[in-house]
């Protein structure tokens, strides 16, 4: 190995995750001679993780292990501890239930050297087990190689939080004091990406995959991304916001703070506005609570700024009311992409507002907004039979800026939800009603095309000027719509099909091909109820 090139330290962090650790080190060292070190620091874990990874050792003089005496309770105190061990130029991180992909360090040390830059950013993929269904996260940063001069020239840079998929100079880290908040710190990454930025580095951004993060929704232990169901999180996401803010801010970066304020807008707070229906009535009161007292915080200009932003709206109901209302319809507002629901009501001067009994949020700026870029909302409804299964779908008028678009037709696809490929495609016109308020349409479903799996609606309205708004259907939830129905079926014999409604509100459809498939179906409905 020519000790030039082993440039880079690769901390592992893990505690009790004897099951994936030894993946994650291995991912590590299998990046090749560029890694000098991979630094795995054990958590005081009980699992026998210790001994498996003092096992790893033999034969690998690359591999050093740390034990801490006491758990932590986080992940930002043995991240520390690699960052005081490491003695490559060069240092990234690794979760112990991730793995690194092949190239990944090679990517991104060749554009941090080439480029001369103390940060070094890849794509991140988000991949579902046990399906394999992957997601980029932040594609939108990462599509083509770009260098930045400093990080208030790319304000979206604050939406990428991780940690792991960025490669950093060693010194600069240290020359700044740039570490992650001791114990236990739920969302470490945001107080330690908001200081990397704060220390102005250079950036260089490549649109190769550098780490695979690993979503387990079954686990026995979710992730802290993925356990949202305690109020305790939600309080951790908005201190760890707050701090983020605070920190850009006395750095002198006034932009990139206003963009934490605007990604929580936009991210966070529609995120676990979507799932709020889902929870106790106690536990919706005190994040009610909790978000406002964050929000009040705020100011005015992060509310003016881009106000017909879904996430803004929310806010500012939420600001408007001491305690929890409108779930329902705030739910669809926080949906991607945003649904407005009926009705559309006006206050005594024809202004826009959110309804007759809160007049004080305004939403005019839909007057000035193009058709395309509204929460248009679209009814959905699937009524399976065995002679024809039909969809309906109903476009809803919004304040008259959907009529002057003129809609005239709307794209249908069911998509796979954890392949992504298309079962079914198809365009049908859309009728304006009597009335001029709605435009409606009716297209047949051929489930036998579909075969089993869940499946997304996917809708996108098209106007007469040539644009076109992407939508999903709003569930209607009427006697028997969203009733589980077995189907006789030519290719497969029979179908168990469920139209239901997401926790976003939006329609998607179940299907289970064959006597097999209706059989398991049972089965694991049957087994959750005796659970």
């Amino acid at each position: 190995m020519n000790p030039h090139q082993a440039k880079v330290s690769v901390v592992v962090i893990g505690y009790d995750d004897a099951a994936h650790v030894a993946d994650a080190v291995r991912s590590a060292l299998a990046q090749g001679p560029a890694v000098h070190e991979v630094i795995a620091v054990d958590d005081c874990s009980t699992d026998g993780s210790a001994a498996l990874l003092d096992a790893l050792t033999d034969g690998e003089p690359r591999l050093k292990v740390i034990h801490r005496p006491a758990n932590s309770g986080g992940c930002g105190s043995p991240r520390n501890d690699g960052i005081d061990a490491a003695t490559a130029p060069y240092l990234m991180f690794l979760d112990s239930d991730d793995v690194l992909p092949p190239g990944a360090v090679d990517a991104l040390l060749r554009s941090a050297e080439e480029h001369h830059v103390q940060v070094a950013a890849g794509l991140c993929v988000r991949r579902e087990l046990p399906s394999g269904r992957e997601v980029p996260w932040e594609r939108k940063l990462y599509t083509r190689p770009t260098l930045i001069s400093r990080p208030s020239r790319r304000l979206r840079l604050t939406h990428d939080t991780l940690c792991v998929n960025k490669l950093y100079r060693t010194d600069f880290l240290r020359e700044h004091g740039i570490r992650f908040p001791e114990g236990r710190y739920p969302y470490e990454d945001f107080v330690f990406t908001a200081r990397v930025l704060a220390a102005a580095p250079r950036i260089v951004l490549i649109p190769e995959t550098v780490y695979i993060w690993h979503v387990r929704r079954s686990a026995d232990r979710l992730s802290i991304s993925l356990d949202r169901a305690d109020i305790g999180n939600w309080r951790a996401r908005t201190e760890a916001n707050q701090a983020a803010y605070e920190i850009l801010l006395n750095a002198g970066e006034k932009q990139l703070a206003r963009a934490v304020h605007a990604k929580f807008l936009d991210h966070e707070l529609r995120m676990y506005t979507r799932e709020l229906e889902l929870r106790t009535a106690e536990y919706r009161s005190a994040w009610w609570d909790l978000t406002r007292r964050y929000l009040s915080t705020f100011d005015a200009a992060d509310f003016t700024v881009n106000p017909a932003a879904p996430g803004r709206l929310v806010a500012r109901v939420i600001l408007a009311c001491p305690a929890p209302r409108d779930l329902p319809r705030l739910k669809e507002l926080a949906a991607r992409p945003a649904r407005l629901l009926p009705p559309y009501a006006r206050d005594g001067d024809g202004t826009p507002v959110w309804s007759t009994d809160l007049p004080e949020v305004t939403l005019e700026h839909f007057l000035g907004r193009p058709a395309h870029l509204l929460p248009a909302a679209v009814d959905a409804e699937l009524r399976p039979r065995a002679r024809g299964t039909r969809l309906r779908l109903r476009l809803h008028e919004l304040y008259g800026r959907v009529s002057e678009a003129g809609p005239v037709s709307v794209d249908v696809e069911f998509v796979h939800r954890e392949q992504g490929r298309v079962g079914l495609s198809g365009t049908t016109a859309l009728v304006a009603d009597r009335y001029g308020d709605s435009w409606s349409a009716q297209t047949p479903v051929e489930l036998s095309a579909l075969g089993a799996g869940v499946w997304d609606l996917r809708l996108t309205v098209r106007f007469r000027d040539g644009t076109s708004r992407e939508v999903s259907g709003h569930a209607l939830a009427g006697p028997g719509l969203l009733r589980r129905r077995a189907v006789l079926d030519a290719r497969h014999g029979v179908l168990l099909v469920q139209p239901y409604r997401t926790h976003a509100g939006a329609l998607g459809l179940r299907t289970a091909s064959g006597w097999r498939g209706m059989t398991e179906v049972v089965s694991r409905r049957l087994r959750r109820l005796l659970h």
